[in-house]
């Protein structure tokens, strides 16, 4: 009899939309929205500060190739950059990898209980969970402890080249933080749907040894 396994379709489903909303993440500019006094040169008075580079709006200083916005590119081997977002360059894509092999296990786990061949059942959404779980952990160490530094308007000794003060009037959480919080959430869901499988008992009303953990 096949076992019942709707909620680890859903979660598969939501963990891949998870794992995409992770990766777009990365890519968002405004991670931390800088609020700055002197609007000589920041004209909309914010500044973008993301995970790989900084963007604001400027009619005095414009990059090649943009009409009316300045970034500069950031890295891990910079010095400058608080390690909070170091963490966020180096964890997360580490979370976003392990999330994909959690979301390889759930798909293996799901074709062997449809299809019934391969590697599946109860110990592949075992493995699926835990990867999920552990992706969406990796993720939130770091997104938390940018967004306790935000709330704490903790500095950034910007080089000069930046032209962005190191202490800003006030911070905020942009959309890239917004997006990879909901998205480590969703992750972790999904690994808890993985794990709550349970594989039928078998004609005796006793689960498969093949099946036990």
């Amino acid at each position: 009899m096949q076992p019942p396994v709707h909620a680890q379709l859903a979660a598969l489903c939501l963990s891949l939309v998870s794992w995409t909303l992770g990766v777009a993440s990365l890519g968002v500019v405004e991670w931390r929205a800088w609020h700055v006094e002197d609007r000589s040169v920041v004209t909309s008075g914010v500044a973008a500060v993301g995970v790989w580079r900084t963007c604001f709006h400027s009619h005095v200083l414009v990059s090649p190739g943009l009409r009316v916005m300045f970034c500069r590119g950031m890295g891990v081997a910079d010095d400058f950059l608080p390690d909070e977002i170091t963490a966020v360059q180096v964890v997360v894509p580490l979370g976003l990898a392990v999330g994909l092999g959690g979301n390889a296990a759930a798909v293996a786990a799901l074709r062997g209980v449809y299809v019934g061949r391969g590697w599946g059942g109860a110990r592949a959404f075992l493995w699926a969970g835990w990867l999920c779980a552990l992706s969406a952990l990796l993720s939130l160490g770091p997104l938390a402890w940018n967004l306790h530094s935000m709330l704490g308007n903790q500095t950034i000794a910007f080089p000069p080249e930046f032209h962005l003060p190191a202490e800003p009037v006030r911070q905020s959480p942009g959309v890239g933080v917004i997006v990879a919080t909901a998205a480590a959430v969703l992750m972790l869901i999904s690994g808890i749907m993985f794990l709550c499988y349970r594989p039928p008992p078998g004609p005796t009303g006793v689960v498969p040894k093949t099946l036990n953990l």
